[in-house]
């Protein structure tokens, strides 16, 4: 993994964001293709993008228990992303990194940028998938 851990006062061990780019999500930054844009393109009136409800999904279920429990509750490495690490690495990333992304991509990359340093995913089989996506789309 490659956040680094630090102890706190309560005992909790708290994962400090690998800031660090990430070769593929810098890619997908600078194409700037964004909902907003897409859905002007193809005449599409639903302000999210057909995306966000797996991406709110894929958020919960790496965070386990830690949803519904308070943070003190929540046993280490019960849960591969706990909700509040992952919105407080949200957040940061947010701020520095992907500052000029608008939401929800913003919260798209932050999720994978923190899934990828995690070790949780790896990102040349994204960008594989990614490869498969765009095929698929395209030969419609």
């Amino acid at each position: 993994m490659s956040a680094s851990m630090n102890d706190t006062t309560n005992d909790k061990e708290v994962y400090m964001v690998d800031m660090n780019p990430v070769p593929l999500l810098e890619s997908i930054q600078s194409k700037g293709r964004v909902w907003e844009d897409l859905a002007a393109q193809y005449g599409v009136t639903n302000p999210d993008p057909p995306w966000k409800i797996t991406l709110e999904t894929t958020c919960d279920l790496l965070a386990g228990d830690s949803c519904v429990k308070s943070y003190n509750d929540v046993e280490p490495g019960s849960c591969a992303l706990p909700s509040l690490e992952r919105r407080a690495e949200e957040d940061e990333l947010s701020e520095t990194l992907y500052e000029d992304v608008p939401f929800p991509e913003r919260q798209l990359l932050a999720l994978a940028h923190s899934m990828i340093k995690r070790g949780l995913l790896d990102e040349t089989e994204l960008a594989h998938r990614m490869e498969e996506l765009e095929k698929r789309l395209n030969s419609a």
